[in-house]
């Protein structure tokens, strides 16, 4: 299990999956071979599968552990869910709950849960199926979630598309976002939350309230940003949008920002899913960036 600390905060990683999970032709709208073998040198074998030709990636949550708080950083997938036609989210039984606690926090030890955004690896492990019935895994935390991305995905319920990205995330937020809004706390724009501790930004572009958080702690920082990035290459190639992102202008600039953000302040970017080692620091080359993992 892998550990960080911020000043007096301790930053660990909860794992779901991790594996060649995902096509990069179809992945990456952009997608190059030439690219590809132009970064030879650091994409193989930690963030792509030479075999398969499949990208690495990884399904976690960050738990953030304060002097006085137990926060959760996305929750992933989850369990028991109805995930056709992608039938390896489908019906998941992995042992998330099981690494939590390994990670020595239960359930009801967690104050807050906070979701960049409401795509369906983000709010997954937000409930879990009791008796029939889903309920919110993290009885006595409060839920944070974007206004603006809460008001979209209540807007999408009402479409009946044939895109089965969407359909998907419509199921998900009826089994994973409505059954804990008793527990939630909507936020919109910039603020700081948690005696201060972090600090609410919009990052649109990926979906329209997409959010990314900044922990300070004795002078060092942590940005978690959740699919800004999905994959280290989008560093070195900021104008690689992925296949699902709403908004594809807008998630190129805010990418760029946020990695400007991060190069000048030295903040270590904590994204959702990259592979080995994780997170890392963001470092200007010419008009584009390259990523040092710790």
């Amino acid at each position: 299990m892998q550990h960080w600390q911020i000043g007096e905060t301790r930053i660990t990683r909860i794992e779901e999956l991790m594996g060649p999970l995902f096509d990069p032709v179809r992945f990456f709208p952009d997608y190059s071979a030439e690219i590809f073998e132009k970064h030879r040198n650091w994409l193989y074998p930690q963030h792509a599968d030479e075999a398969s030709g499949r990208i690495i990636a990884s399904m976690h949550s960050w738990l953030i552990e304060t002097p006085h708080h137990k926060i959760l950083i996305d929750t992933c997938i989850g369990n028991d869910k109805e995930r056709m036609p992608y039938r390896d989210w489908h019906q998941m039984h992995t042992s998330w709950l099981v690494n939590l606690r390994e990670a020595g926090t239960s359930p009801e030890q967690i104050d807050y849960v906070m979701c960049t955004h409401l795509h369906v690896d983000h709010v997954g492990w937000n409930t879990r199926l009791v008796d029939g019935q889903w309920v919110p895994t993290f009885p006595n935390a409060v839920y944070v979630f974007s206004e603006t991305e809460f008001n979209f995905w209540q807007a999408q319920r009402a479409h009946e598309d044939q895109n089965a990205f969407n359909a998907v995330n419509r199921q998900t937020f009826d089994d994973s976002v409505l059954p804990v809004m008793a527990l939630s706390q909507l936020v919109e724009g910039e603020m700081d939350i948690i005696d201060d501790l972090l600090h609410v930004s919009p990052t649109p572009g990926h979906t329209p309230g997409s959010i990314s958080l900044t922990l300070a702690s004795a002078g060092e920082q942590a940005m978690f940003t959740g699919d800004i990035c999905h994959h280290p290459i989008q560093v070195y190639e900021p104008h690689w949008n992925s296949a699902y992102c709403e908004i594809p202008d807008q998630a190129i600039s805010t990418r760029r920002a946020v990695l400007e953000s991060c190069a000048e302040d030295h903040t270590l970017m904590m994204p959702a899913h990259f592979g080995p080692a994780f997170a890392g620091y963001v470092h200007p080359t010419g008009d584009a960036f390259r990523f040092e993992f710790p």
